[in-house]
């Protein structure tokens, strides 16, 4: 099979933990481990999240001001896949050291007039404490959100329209690649008289993954991330995981939007454009979930919502 997997920044560095290249090494160094097990039996294609590391670099930047003007959103945006494109491919050919491993800069078009423009709600940078998120708000403008038990920066994210390298993508792939690309959802650029110029925003990775699985005629779209499943009613006592749903049953539960909303929304676009398989689970998981042993698996094949202890049908 052709598999897109869109892999959770989150799960290249966990939360609440230190943003320091030895732990975001170590962490690929798992993934990579877990991914050339699909790899060796499947065609892949990886997409990844760059929450945590372009937020890093923003504070970096933010830090340097007084010394140097900061560059902008989407220059971070290419230099965070670089940085993790590169470990990932060190790692990546280190687990299969006969198979070519690519990382393509990505650019992803976007309508400079999208209503997410005005509306922050993507997630960057590491986790904070509701105080301090509240102070650095203050002092710096910024719009910050809960995010589980902690609180992040947000920033605006609109929809992918189209990827700009999907030919150079579709022809590595051809060629029996393993092609790391779209990362952080690819750099938001907008086209104007037949140029393209970067916004200060990042697109939500999974619907960049998403996007970018239908433009490849892929036969599944995996979203990898830390959780085991999609949960109707996350954090609570009651939370039920979904093992199975089809993509309108799914659509018409409620998730949180700057979570869990959107792997569910490009699961659900992928299946319905498509009419295959996709899935959401976590990245340890992954063998399982390509088979279809673990995670959320997302098809037009199921009936309403499949519970891991029951079925609700959803009209």
């Amino acid at each position: 099979m052709r598999i897109v997997v869109a892999l959770g920044g989150n799960a290249l560095l966990p939360r609440g933990k230190a943003m320091s290249a030895d732990l975001q090494r170590e962490n690929i160094r798992i993934a990579s481990t877990a991914l050339a097990a699909v790899a060796r039996k499947h065609q892949l294609i990886l997409g990844h999240g760059n929450g945590p590391q372009i937020g890093l670099l923003a504070l970096q930047a933010e830090a340097l001001k007084h010394q140097i003007e900061p560059f902008p959103f989407d220059v971070l945006g290419a230099e965070s896949q670089g940085m993790i494109g590169y470990v990932l491919a060190q790692e990546m050919s280190a687990q299969m050291p006969n198979t070519p491993v690519v990382c393509v800069l990505t650019q992803t078009e976007v309508d400079a007039n999208d209503p997410a423009m005005k509306n922050p709600a993507k997630f960057i940078g590491p986790v904070y404490g509701k105080e301090e998120a509240l102070r650095l708000a203050d002092e710096k403008g910024w719009t910050v959100k809960p995010d589980g038990e902690y609180y992040r920066r947000v920033v605006p994210s609109p929809k992918p329209q189209h990827i700009v390298e999907i030919d150079a993508i579709r022809a590595l792939v051809n060629r029996e690649t393993v092609v790391i690309a779209g990362g952080g959802g690819g750099i938001p650029v907008v086209r104007n008289d037949g140029r393209r110029f970067g916004l200060e925003a990042v697109i939500d990775k999974d619907l960049c993954c998403s996007l970018m699985a239908c433009e490849l005629d892929a036969d599944c779209l995996i979203i990898a991330t830390d959780v085991s499943a999609a949960f109707v009613g996350w954090g609570a006592p009651d939370a039920k995981a979904i093992r199975m749903a089809h993509p309108d049953a799914l659509e018409a539960l409620d998730f949180a939007a700057g979570s869990m909303g959107p792997k569910v929304e490009a699961a659900c676009a992928f299946v319905k454009r498509t009419g295959k398989r996709a899935a959401i689970g976590a990245l340890e998981e992954i063998e399982a979930i390509v088979d279809g042993r673990a995670g959320t698996t997302v098809s037009t094949e199921i009936d309403g919502v499949i519970y891991h202890e029951g079925t609700m049908t959803v009209t």
